[in-house]
């Protein structure tokens, strides 16, 4: 398992290399290739700060690393986010920040941690400027805030009015707000809707395949409406097989699942190739059921396309029950054993992107 000591260590007995030639800063991009990373979120269970996260983000050889929330950092003065970013620049890695919602009307707000959600968003702003971020990755809120009266719809206006209000500080800084497609709460080309009403010039997306799943869509169909959009983006992979009611996702490793990923590489390069392809592996965990074949499910759905429905459809009539890799590690359940599953997801993922699909920019 991995530690910090041990990348350390490494460091250390790199032999008669330079100061520079011991670190992974002294390592640069490969003309043309597009950036690979990860989200913190992956490896959620080790309870890492971002330093720890940085480390290990270098020991992996990623370019980039998405710090998805603010309780990573021991602190969010500035001289310790300074320190962070000096210690991201010396190993090469490049930052992103985030947070959660900033919707003050979804039931994903949490208005006694954050306070106003102007106040989160200013916060977040300040933050992706001090780390060097040119994102600030954020999202509406879940599956939930689709249901009851309105729908997720009811939450439009509130979200683009906080946006706005923190406009002219996100610009100054060079900051672009990356709503998320974010558990089950929209469709991509409803968060298109939103990112054009609250103003595409400082609001992009981060383009999330699995959690398209959760709202009928094929990951495919996802990256054609939002890659124009894309600033950065939350990659899983994904299988969805029908049940009597409907459908059922599940997501899992890259590779193991049903999007056909040299097909969607093909056209990412094609529509956001300066975007990084930043993993957010959360397998097996959290299986969501799509009852489609009941008439009560489509109230959450009012406005849902045919067309894309279709594809989801035949995305669906293709896949079959998951199974989990032989060798992923196994035993009693323990936060320890989680950990070390998450690790060997992301670092399985990574190896995917790198040997099957050709993704990351380090060359020696």
């Amino acid at each position: 398992m991995w530690t910090r000591r041990n990348f350390l260590t490494s460091l250390a007995v790199a032999g008669a290399a330079s100061a520079a030639d011991r670190t992974l800063g002294a390592w640069r991009p490969a003309p043309g290739a597009i950036r690979l990373g990860f989200d913190n979120f992956s490896v959620r269970s080790c309870n890492w700060k971002a330093s720890e996260l940085i480390h290990y983000a270098a020991s992996l050889q990623v370019d980039t690393l998405l710090l998805s929330d603010l309780d990573v950092y021991e602190s969010l003065d500035d001289q310790h986010l300074a320190q962070v970013r000096a210690l991201a620049q010396q190993v090469g890695i490049a930052l992103q920040v985030g947070t959660g919602s900033i919707c003050p009307t979804s039931q994903s707000y949490d208005a006694g941690k954050w306070g106003p959600a102007e106040q989160h968003a200013r916060l977040l702003v300040r933050v992706a400027k001090q780390l060097g971020s040119p994102v600030a990755r954020c999202y509406l809120g879940s599956r939930r805030d689709r249901e009851g009266e309105g729908g997720i719809y009811r939450h439009f206006d509130p979200m683009i009015k906080v946006l706005r209000a923190v406009r002219d500080e996100a610009v100054e800084a060079g900051v672009k707000f990356a709503i998320e497609n974010h558990a089950g709460d929209m469709q991509a080309w409803e968060l298109v809707e939103l990112i054009e009403a609250a103003g595409k010039d400082f609001v992009g997306a981060t383009m999330d395949p699995g959690n398209a799943t959760w709202t009928l869509e094929d990951p495919l169909v996802n990256l054609e409406i939002l890659g124009p959009y894309a600033v950065t983006t939350g990659i899983r992979d994904s299988m969805v097989w029908e049940t009597p009611e409907g459908a059922r996702s599940m997501w899992v490793n890259m590779g193991l699942g049903l999007v056909d990923w040299p097909a969607y590489l093909q056209r990412y390069r094609e529509l956001c190739p300066d975007t990084p392809f930043v993993l957010e592996v959360i397998s097996y965990k959290w299986g969501y059921d799509l009852p489609y074949l009941r008439s009560d499910f489509w109230s959450m759905f009012p406005r849902a396309r045919a067309a894309e429905f279709a594809r989801f459809v035949a995305l669906a009539k293709r896949g079959s029950p998951y199974a989990l890799p032989a060798d992923r590690p196994a035993g009693a359940e323990s936060s320890e054993l989680e950990a070390r599953q998450q690790q060997y997801d992301l670092e399985a993922s990574l190896r995917y992107c790198r040997e099957v699909l050709g993704l990351g920019s380090r060359i020696g």
